[in-house]
C-alpha cells in the first residue's frame, strides 16, 4: 500500500483469483486485481479482471505429467517380469485346454482362466500408456462394440446385487482411440461405480452422438460421449474436485492405487478429447467421456439393455 500525488495510484491491492463453474460444468479461472485513485479530493477503484483459464490448465497438464512420468518409470521396471508370469499362466492354461474334454465344467473354469490372463496382459499395457507420448498413432474405435464385447465380464464383477444397463446409440460414431483404452476406461468407470454402492443399486452405460461448441471456434464439434451413471453414494464438493487427481482415492488403503480416473482423463487429453463427473451425496455420480467423433463408413451396431 502506498499513497500517491493526486491523480495517481493511492493504494494498490494484491492479485486475486476464483473459479466460475458454468453450467456444463466447465470451468473458468479468473485474476482480479485492483488498484486505488485519488482525483480532486474523489477516490475511485480501477479493477481489472482478466481469463487465466488456459494458464491454469496449462500448470495442472504439466504437474499431472510429472506425477505420472513417476508412475510411468515405476510400471516400466515392473511390467516386463509382470508380463513374463502372465504368459507361463496361459501358456499352462493352453495346456490345460488341450487335454479336457469341451463337454466339462472343468474346461469352460480352464477357458475362463485363459480370459482372465488375456485381460491381466491388457490391463499391464494400459498402466503402461500412462507414459504414453502424445504422439502415440490410435486407430478407429467404435464405442459400442467396446462395451458389448466388455459387458459380460462386467456383469460378474459388478456383482449380483447391482443391475447393469445399457443403451447404446444405434447410430454412434467412430473415434480415434485404441480398443484396449475405451475398455479400460469403462471397466474403471464401472468398477468405481460399483464400490460407491455395497449395499446395492443401478449402473448405467450409454452412448450417444452430441454436439459441443467451444469458446475460441466458430464451429460446433462433433463428439461420441460414454456415460456411466450410477444410484450410489454420491461424492461431496471437495472430493469430486479432487476425483481426477493422480493417487486421490477414498477407499481403504490396498483398496485402490487412485490412478484410474487420472489415466482416463490423460487417455481422452491425448485424443483431444475430455472427461468430467457430476455428482451430490446421496444422488449418485454420473461420469462422461467426450471424445472427438471421426468419419466412418457406418455404424453396425444396435440399441439394447440388458
Amino acid at each position: 500500500m502506498f499513497r500517491a500525488q493526486s491523480g495517481q495510484a493511492s493504494e494498490v491491492a494484491p492479485d486475486t483469483s476464483f473459479v466460475l463453474t458454468r453450467a456444463d460444468g466447465t470451468r473458468r479461472y479468473i485474476e482480479v486485481a485492483s488498484v486505488g485513485l485519488d482525483h480532486r479530493s474523489d477516490a475511485f477503484q480501477v479493477i481489472r479482471a482478466r481469463d487465466i483459464s488456459r494458464h491454469r490448465h496449462t500448470e495442472e497438464q504439466l504437474r499431472e505429467a510429472q506425477r505420472l512420468e513417476a508412475v510411468g518409470r515405476l510400471v516400466g521396471g515392473v511390467a516386463h517380469d509382470f508380463n513374463n508370469l502372465l504368459t507361463g499362466m496361459m501358456l499352462y492354461c493352453d495346456l490345460l485346454i488341450g487335454e479336457l474334454d469341451k463337454d466339462t465344467r472343468a474346461y469352460r473354469h480352464a477357458q475362463e482362466m485363459r480370459m482372465a490372463g488375456d485381460n491381466g496382459a491388457t490391463l499391464v499395457q494400459q498402466l503402461l500408456n500412462v507414459a504414453r507420448p502424445a504422439g502415440a498413432e490410435s486407430r478407429e474405435c467404435a464405442v459400442n462394440d467396446v462395451v458389448i464385447g466388455i459387458q459380460d465380464l462386467l456383469t460378474r464383477l459388478i456383482g449380483e446385487n447391482i443391475v447393469l444397463k445399457t443403451s447404446l446409440a444405434p447410430d454412434l460414431g467412430a473415434v480415434a482411440m485404441e480398443p484396449a483404452q475405451v475398455q479400460q476406461i469403462l471397466l474403471n468407470l464401472v468398477l468405481n461405480a460399483r464400490d460407491a454402492m455395497p449395499d446395492g443399486g443401478r449402473i448405467t452405460v450409454a452412448t450417444r452422438n452430441c454436439s459441443l461448441t467451444a469458446d475460441s471456434l466458430t464451429e460446433t464439434a462433433r463428439w461420441v460421449e460414454l456415460r456411466v451413471t450410477d444410484t450410489g453414494c454420491g461424492m461431496a464438493a471437495d472430493t469430486l474436485n479432487h476425483a481426477f487427481d493422480p493417487f486421490f482415492t477414498t477407499k481403504k488403503p490396498g483398496r485402490s492405487s487412485g490412478l484410474g480416473l487420472a489415466t482416463a482423463r490423460r487417455l481422452a487429453t491425448l485424443q483431444g478429447g475430455s472427461i468430467t463427473a457430476e455428482s451430490e451425496p446421496g444422488k449418485g455420480t454420473r461420469i462422461s467421456l467426450r471424445l472427438p467423433r471421426v468419419e466412418t463408413h457406418g455404424p453396425n451396431i444396435q440399441e439394447f439393455q440388458r
